[in-house]
């Protein structure tokens, strides 16, 4: 075992991308033919290296995980066995063993590279689970005094379980932690340093006791919004072992609440040098106590009579994972690394068993008026918010917010890390957004018509009851898109990259629809019901509908692949799954879905009037985001100090103008109703305005480093407002000029 000092050097060498070795001159040739090559010589030994096998890569990963969390005691050698009968002739081997004065973490690891695949572990799951107990038995012997917590992990990556193995786990008390677990607490580590501890041990110890805790603390009792609640001043430490916070990424899908945002280390660094600095938070942190049990409250013996509220002594739990904050954990986290961390203390709020429901409703409550929640992170809100509506439509959306991330989280999905899920950035694969699928999703016939909480029109999934319905179009979806996957292996790879058509937001979009069109047409047909029969059938009935995609996908010229990767906005995603029922309609005669023949006569009329809807939505918010910003900056004098006065004037006299010809002084303007789009260029351009307020919001896209200053870098605007003049008048917007709404549409609105 590697202990205390002597982790650090073990720490670099299992942190170290390369394995290195040390052999005399005359080994090289050997080692180099087994791929090893020169690291550095010296003068009668050369050392070597080579890139670490991925196995092995992984396994140094999670055993330098559990060093930087503070364990105290890992195994050294890789072949490590622990004995597990009585005269210690029989040995269990295990990839890593990780001890601190708390507990004992036990670890199998197994890694495969190339695209996730079916795992089968139930021979090693049945391994590990059958020499459990002497296992234990073994290791209270090798630490009598101790009362350490112990727990077997099996850990993987690029494999998801079948059924059988997650029971087989569950039947054994053995846990499962995939990449998404191990990265998210790596990431974890980095931003709270060993207090990212807590919440691998809140984990894998959910609601076991911590002894050593001092859990009596002063506190009011009161009453709000139908619960009781209590406010006390707590030590950061104390809170730090008992708080949970969980972020919305693909390592917690299974774990709820999940509305926080991800700690960001620039936030948490502010905070922490503000708090060195002497500084301090007045507003409470507001947390969510889960307990079994009611909170043991010790009232004292004297109270205000005429109050409500009680004071005395709070017993908060003594477990792991007890109390999940619902808001404000920056403020506490900013103390992890903090000297202050026991000598301050600060307030806090707590409920009592909230229902999850309740929590993320509380959440949104007071972020209401503060930084705007994500949209990503609201979708996944709204998963959770809405999956018991009793509104039928609210549990419809949930539904399809929650097929959407499962697809993209699911590591057995076709579009696993290929959808945005909560806080996890974009990349050039992963970028497809939750709100691309849903949308599709709210295009599709899968889930019918609803109006005024009634079915309208049956849909081709929809089975009415949300798990149901959720558990049968799921898997169909997996299995459709991984006909195409297989199918169209490098365009589905691509993602953004060379060009790519597929995995991308139009093109998901398009193949959802289709997938809903086609199943649609063999219904009508009698073929298939998909409600009732099996997901297998229905996909192969579908199968030879979508053949005709796969040769088009395959046999695309460089102008048509052009026009579908500039699929912007809903007319340019309605033209590509227009384009894909053309496809399949010229193959298949009898394949003719509603309005897709009126769609090409109507094509050319189409740009003017997604155009005109295009400028109208630009137009509202260049009114709105254009008056806030110079609010935020100049504050009450805005108008005055932000606008340049040939533009205040035009403004006030067209305003005069108009306001004369009303009758209803209800309908007057001001004169910001006033303002074009050639007045905002002005704006952003007039004194400093465009560095000190507009330059990083209204700089396009890769313009950043543009030669020319802001005169160049708004000439969009100009174009922006020759469209729209013209758009007024008797005009049929050009394809670019229409490609050129869908790019500015997209930059301004879509990705708002």
């Amino acid at each position: 075992m590697v202990q205390d000092n002597n982790l650090s050097s073990e720490l670099r060498r299992r942190q170290d991308d390369y394995e290195k070795i040390s052999v005399p001159h005359d080994q090289f040739i050997k080692y180099n033919k087994l791929g090893w090559d020169t690291d550095k010589a010296y003068k009668t030994r050369i050392r070597l290296r080579k890139v670490k096998d991925p196995e092995i890569a992984f396994e140094d990963g999670i055993w330098a995980l559990f060093a930087k969390l503070g364990f105290s005691s890992l195994n050294k050698d890789r072949d490590l066995s622990i004995p597990h009968n009585d005269n210690f002739t029989a040995g269990q081997e295990v990839n890593i063993l990780a001890i601190d004065d708390e507990c004992i973490l036990l670890v199998q690891s197994r890694c495969c590279t190339g695209d996730p695949q079916q795992g089968d572990f139930k021979a090693t799951i049945q391994d590990i689970g059958g020499k459990k107990d002497g296992i234990i038995k073994t290791l209270k012997q090798l630490y009598p005094n101790s009362k350490h917590k112990i727990k077997f992990i099996l850990a993987t990556k690029n494999y998801y379980l079948p059924e059988q193995d997650t029971q087989l786990l569950a039947n054994y008390d053995i846990l499962h932690f995939d990449e998404e677990t191990l990265e998210y607490y790596q990431d974890l580590s980095k931003y709270l340093g060993l207090a990212a501890r807590y919440q691998l041990l809140g984990n894998i110890f959910s609601g076991q006791t911590i002894p050593e805790l001092e859990n009596k603390i002063p506190a009011i009792q009161g009453k709000m919004g139908g619960h009781t609640y209590y406010s006390f001043s707590v030590e950061p430490e104390r809170l730090l072992k008992i708080a949970y916070v969980l972020h919305r990424n693909k390592a917690n899908k299974k774990l709820m609440p999940t509305y926080q945002r991800l700690i960001k280390k620039s936030r948490l660094t502010a905070i922490q040098q503000f708090i060195e600095n002497i500084g301090f938070f007045p507003n409470s942190l507001v947390i969510n106590v889960e307990t079994e049990k009611s909170l043991h409250f010790e009232r004292a013996n004297t109270q205000v009579e005429s109050s409500i509220s009680k004071i005395g002594i709070l017993h908060l739990p003594k477990t792991y994972r007890s109390a999940y904050i619902i808001d404000s954990q920056h403020r506490l986290y900013g103390y992890a690394n903090s000297d202050y961390r026991q000598t301050n203390s600060i307030p806090v709020v707590a409920f009592v068993n909230l229902n999850r429901t309740e929590q993320v409703r509380l959440f949104m409550q007071i972020n209401e008026n503060q930084k705007a929640v994500p949209k990503n992170l609201r979708n996944t809100l709204n998963a959770d918010l809405l999956w018991n509506s009793s509104d039928l439509e609210e549990r419809i959306k949930a539904i399809k917010l929650q097929v959407a991330q499962d697809l993209g989280e699911d590591i057995d999905s076709p579009l696993y890390d290929k959808i945005i899920i909560g806080e996890n950035p974009k990349t050039s694969s992963r970028c497809i957004t939750i709100d691309s699928v849903k949308t599709a999703l709210d295009r599709s016939n899968f889930f019918g018509v609803i109006n005024k909480n009634t079915i309208r029109k049956e849909g081709s999934f929809f089975i009415g009851d949300s798990e149901a319905t959720y558990w049968k179009l799921l898997p169909f979806l997996k299995e459709a898109f991984r006909y195409f996957k297989d199918n169209l292996k490098n365009e589905w790879k691509a993602g953004e990259n060379n060009e790519g058509i597929l995995s991308i937001n139009a093109g998901i979009i398009s193949l959802i629809r289709i997938f809903s069109d086609v199943i649609d047409h063999l219904i009508a047909e009698l073929k298939i019901n998909p409600k009732t029969e099996p997901n297998e059938k229905v996909l192969e009935e579908c199968k030879p509908y979508f053949i005709p995609l796969l040769d088009y996908y395959n046999n695309l010229s460089t102008e048509e692949r052009l026009d579908l990767r500039k699929s912007y906005g809903d007319a340019g995603r309605a033209k590509y799954w227009r384009k894909l029922q053309q496809v399949i309609s010229k193959a298949k005669n009898n394949f003719n879905p509603d309005g897709l023949s009126k769609y090409w006569e109507d094509e050319a009329k189409q740009y003017n009037e997604d155009s005109f809807k295009m400028i109208r939505d630009i137009e509202t918010h260049l009114k709105s985001d254009f008056k806030q910003s110079l609010e935020d900056y100049y504050s009450a004098n805005w108008f005055k100090k932000g606008v340049p006065p040939q533009v205040q004037d035009a403004a006030v006299l067209l305003a005069n103008q108009k306001n004369r010809e009303l009758d209803d002084n209800e309908q007057e303007i001001d004169q910001w109703d006033c303002m074009t789009i050639i007045d905002y260029r002005r704006i952003a351009t007039y004194l400093s305005n465009w560095k000190d307020v507009f330059d990083k919001k209204y700089t396009k896209p890769g313009e950043e480093k543009m030669p020319g200053g802001k005169d160049e870098k708004t000439k969009w605007m100009q174009k922006l407002e020759r469209i729209r003049n013209q758009n007024v008048h008797s005009y049929s917007v050009k394809k670019d000029e229409f490609e050129f709404l869908c790019e500015i549409h997209e930059w301004l609105i879509e990705t708002e």
